[in-house]
């Protein structure tokens, strides 16, 4: 037994925290330092890592304060990274005193201890990673011929959607559609293939790719206007309807996030209520070929996402693992 074995150790309470030196990441800092491609492959493994069973990810939990919005808390962890909890909040009112309708606020925790090892801002990670989860189902189930996409709606999910989808398909023109035709014409100008348009009909019946990006509480398509062989994506969440129509859900190939899709909002998909669940297959099955995602040229394709905390996760440890290696962010004592 050595010197050190022999010294007892220190009772609980002589034991205090002090002061930890943690990283903080503004909203600035996450965008400098999360990489779109990577984040996309890494969702990509998030997804067969949740197929699999190593990654734990609770059901989300809701705070609602009634006529203004609603809190959600997402805790994730996978083996090898920073133990992860989002808290986002959904404010609609806020986008009248200058503040987006989505704020959010990340904790890492070092696994090995349960210490704080970064506080992020989560507003900018909530944005990237929902769309980047639409565009890595673009990849994984549209025709690889898709040239014309259409994204419906101006917001950050449409800014975000223009970003991300050149990265997963050579499109020659996606087709940006909004309430407000002037919103849709200034997000085109960030693209040279974008073309806002007002007929949002005959931009979704031309398109091979078509991804709603609202924060309606009814459906913004016609499940009519839908060609053969269109992958359709939707990531607005608005209980207790929402953006996508039901029908289009229920008559076509179902994908989702995981199957607590089918849960009661706010875990799951308010478009899913009453769908049986046997009917939907996970991203992370078509990942591993577990399941086949497209079968053919002609077949529609949905992919309906609730938004869940290994999103968050991988997007947030790719941003704090960056910003460790290159000397990045700025350090708080805690």
């Amino acid at each position: 037994m050595d010197e050190a074995e022999k010294q007892p150790g220190k009772a609980a309470f002589e034991i205090k925290k002090g002061a930890l030196q943690v990283m903080t990441l503004s909203e600035k800092d996450v965008e400098k330092y999360l990489d779109p491609g990577q984040l996309l492959d890494g969702l990509e493994d998030g997804f067969r890592g949740l197929e699999l069973g190593e990654v734990q990810s609770p059901p989300r939990s809701q705070l609602s304060v009634a006529g203004k919005g609603f809190l959600l808390t997402m805790p994730a962890w996978r083996p090898g990274m920073q133990l992860t909890v989002k808290i986002v909040n959904v404010f609609d009112g806020n986008l009248q005193v200058n503040l987006p309708n989505h704020l959010a606020l990340i904790n890492l925790f070092d696994p090995n201890t349960g210490a704080t090892s970064c506080i992020m801002d989560g507003t900018y990670v909530t944005a990237v990673r929902t769309a980047a989860a639409a565009a890595l189902s673009v990849r994984l189930l549209s025709r690889a011929g898709s040239r014309i996409a259409t994204v419906i709606g101006a917001g950050v999910q449409g800014r975000q959607h223009l970003r991300l989808l050149p990265l997963v398909r050579n499109f020659d023109r996606i087709n940006i559609c909004s309430l407000r035709l002037e919103e849709a014409q200034k997000l085109s100008t960030e693209s040279d293939i974008a073309c806002a348009t007002a007929d949002r009909e005959k931009a979704v019946r031309e398109s091979d790719v078509v991804c709603l990006a609202t924060h309606s509480p009814d459906p913004v398509i016609d499940s009519d206007w839908v060609k053969p062989g269109t992958h359709v994506t939707s990531i607005g969440y608005h209980p207790p309807n929402g953006e996508l129509p039901k029908e289009l859900a229920r008559a076509h190939r179902l994908f989702v996030e995981t199957l607590d899709a089918f849960q009661p909002a706010p875990v799951g998909c308010a478009e899913l209520a009453d769908v049986d669940v046997s009917v939907g297959t996970t991203l992370g099955a078509v990942a591993l070929g577990r399941k086949p995602g497209r079968r053919s040229d002609d077949e529609i394709t949905v992919y309906k996402a609730m938004g869940v905390a290994m999103e968050d996760m991988v997007a947030a440890n790719l941003a704090f693992q960056r910003a460790k290696q290159d000397g990045g962010g700025n350090v708080m004592a805690w």
